[in-house]
């Protein structure tokens, strides 16, 4: 635990690492929870005649 905190806080740069880290992961969250919403909601197609 004292590693991490020490490279969260101990420089600016872990902290910049860290930042990115958890912004990465919530834009690909964010990205995935929009793709199954609209998957969950999607109609069928219907078909052309």
């Amino acid at each position: 635990m004292d590693f991490w905190l020490n490279l969260m806080f101990g420089n600016s740069v872990g902290l910049m690492s860290m930042l990115v880290i958890i912004g990465t992961f919530l834009l690909i969250s964010a990205y995935a929870g929009y793709f199954i919403y609209k998957v969950m909601n999607a109609t069928p197609p219907q078909g052309e005649k």
